[in-house]
């Protein structure tokens, strides 16, 4: 007879984690990374440069603006509160003639300096009305620092049209500035975003395709608990030395164990990639895209359950109860997960805890999914990953041989 809750457990808990994870980590995901900025926005100017500024922000296509001009300034913290905007910016009444004054103080000056107009009356020195931006405290600092940054480019793209046209007016060049403005569009620097990677073919990284293989990681090695606690029932009810009896090695019985768990383990990686590949568009959550390198990838799966249930045989040996088993080993992958990058991933994580994160088998199964999904599964990059992964199933396998002939079990 089988454990049919077992079944359900080991099969539907890693589907519904994986579910569950990736929909709330894509959402926290796109606020940064897929979705438009929601920013309110209360535009008291009385020129046009505040419009101005506001279009350039449209253009962009980074945020998604919502106008509320008759709130005051001192009521856009509230209204961040009560409504679902994260970010508001408030342009002062005197912005346009204020960014206009400093045009000309600067132009004016320049035209003194090169004595084409000595004597000129200069505007004394223009302290400019400060842009409000204001944020919902949840947001990170670098996040706001980003948004800041990117109106500070379109503010500088405005006062350099002003600076142009007051030179020119002042010149007495009445077609220069729209030259001049296509010239310094025509002969701008593009900048062309590249991912890093080995293929061409490679994808842009999404939460999808760092949850699933993730957290199917995290469930492969849960195992641990019901293998592990299999193992010390067996040893303490004496099922261990009846198998002495057979005509067959106890290796033979000990490995043939391990296969069944190994299957299982990829019949878990099947079941849930499958159902994320057919499911996760219809949920609105990026479409997971399988690598080209499916020998890679199987033997990526392949080699992080055999690393799993090394794991958990090794566990199931060495501790004396089954309570030792269920504790030491459902916590120790709840912290190997943590420093292995399956919650955050490493690369956000402090130096010397990346180099913690070296320590755990997860993280090199999680590197392994991602040289295949990321970076484009070259053969030369999985290379030591597999690697690592069969040296430590080899150390696994080799404590638990000597625990078992110290033992006298074997």
């Amino acid at each position: 007879m089988y454990d049919k809750a077992g079944l359900a457990l080991m099969f539907g808990m890693p589907l519904l984690l994986v579910y569950v994870i990736t929909i709330i980590q894509d959402s926290a995901f796109q606020i940064v990374n897929e979705n438009k900025i929601s920013i309110l926005i209360i535009n008291k100017d009385k020129g046009a440069e505040g419009e101005k500024l506001i279009g350039l922000m449209e253009q962009s296509g980074l945020f998604q603006l919502t106008r509320s001009n008759e709130l005051p300034n001192d009521a856009i913290g509230k209204t961040l509160q009560e409504k679902s905007y994260l970010t508001g910016l408030y342009i002062a009444d005197n912005f346009t003639e204020k960014i206009t004054e400093k045009a000309t103080l600067v132009s004016s000056t320049m035209m003194d300096e090169l004595g084409l107009a000595e004597g000129a009356d200069l505007p004394k020195k223009i302290v400019l009305p400060a842009l409000e931006f204001y944020y919902d405290p949840v947001l990170q600092d670098n996040y706001c620092l980003s948004i800041i940054n990117m109106i500070d480019a379109f503010l500088k793209s405005i006062e350099g049209e002003l600076f142009i046209n007051q030179m020119c007016e002042q010149l007495g060049l009445e077609d220069s500035p729209k030259q001049l403005k296509e010239a310094m569009i025509e002969n701008r620097v593009p900048i062309k975003r590249m991912a890093a990677t080995t293929s061409d073919s490679e994808k842009i990284p999404n939460s999808t395709q760092h949850n699933v293989p993730a957290w199917t990681i995290f469930a492969m090695f849960f195992m641990v608990v019901s293998l592990g606690n299999n193992i010390v029932k067996e040893r303490l009810n004496g099922s261990f030395v009846r198998l002495k009896t057979m005509p067959t090695s106890f290796g033979v019985v000990l490995g043939a164990k391990m296969l069944i768990y190994v299957l299982a383990a990829i019949l878990q990686v099947a079941m849930v990639f499958s159902l994320a590949k057919l499911t996760f568009p219809a949920l609105g959550l990026p479409e997971l895209t399988m690598p080209n390198n499916v020998l890679g990838f199987i033997l990526v799966t392949i080699m992080s359950g055999f690393a799993a249930v090394s794991y958990a045989i090794l566990v199931g040996t060495m501790v004396r109860t089954q309570e030792q088993s269920h504790g030491f080993g459902s916590m120790s992958i709840v912290i190997l997960a943590a420093i292995g990058g399956i919650w955050v991933p490493s690369f956000v994580m402090p130096e010397y805890m990346q180099i913690i994160s070296l320590i755990s088998p997860l993280n090199w199964c999680l590197e392994g999914f991602y040289t295949l999904f990321l970076r484009g599964g070259a053969w030369s990059s999985l290379m030591p990953t597999l690697g690592a992964l069969l040296l430590f199933v080899m150390a696994c396998l080799t404590f638990t041989f000597l625990k078992l002939k110290k033992d006298k079990i074997i």
